[in-house]
């Protein structure tokens, strides 16, 4: 009986931990996605280096607040700035044709990124409900700190 009363408290606790996501598709995905239902995008431009990137990832973007408000207003987008994805945005296809599998560190960076003026990671940019470019957050942000910048764009 204790046994199951553990799995039944361990899987309980996985549900609500995973509560506790965004659930992050691409880019080709949220714009296909926007086609069928209009809303902003919400892109984190990141690379695997950076480390207010990671605090963004374990702080503020696991905080409930921050979740709900992303998950019910955006189509929210992971892209590595320095990544191997492919992007396809207003008819024309970015690639990252120096990228090194591999590599520790820095990396090539991608066009998309190059596209976006990226200027500093970690970068958040907003695409308007027509997939349009807003100004982007840049920056590490605290759950606070994100969630009014947001409101302000949106």
């Amino acid at each position: 009986m204790k046994k199951i009363l553990l799995t039944l408290l361990i899987a309980f606790s996985a549900v609500a931990v995973q509560a506790q996501e965004i659930k992050w598709m691409t880019l080709d995905e949220a714009l296909e996605a926007q086609q069928k239902n209009p809303k902003p995008i919400f892109m984190d431009v990141y690379t695997d280096w950076c480390g207010p990137c990671k605090m963004l990832d374990k702080n503020t973007f696991h905080d409930k607040d921050v979740v709900d408000y992303i998950s019910k207003n955006f189509y929210a987008v992971k892209f590595n700035a320095e990544g191997n994805e492919s992007v396809t945005y207003k008819g024309k296809k970015y690639s990252n044709p120096n990228y090194v599998a591999n590599r520790r560190g820095r990396n090539s960076v991608h066009e998309f990124t190059y596209f976006l003026k990226v200027r500093a990671y970690p970068s958040m940019m907003i695409f308007d409900s027509k997939g349009n470019v807003k100004e982007p957050i840049i920056g590490y942000h605290k759950p606070e700190e994100l969630l009014a910048a947001l409101k302000s764009k949106v």
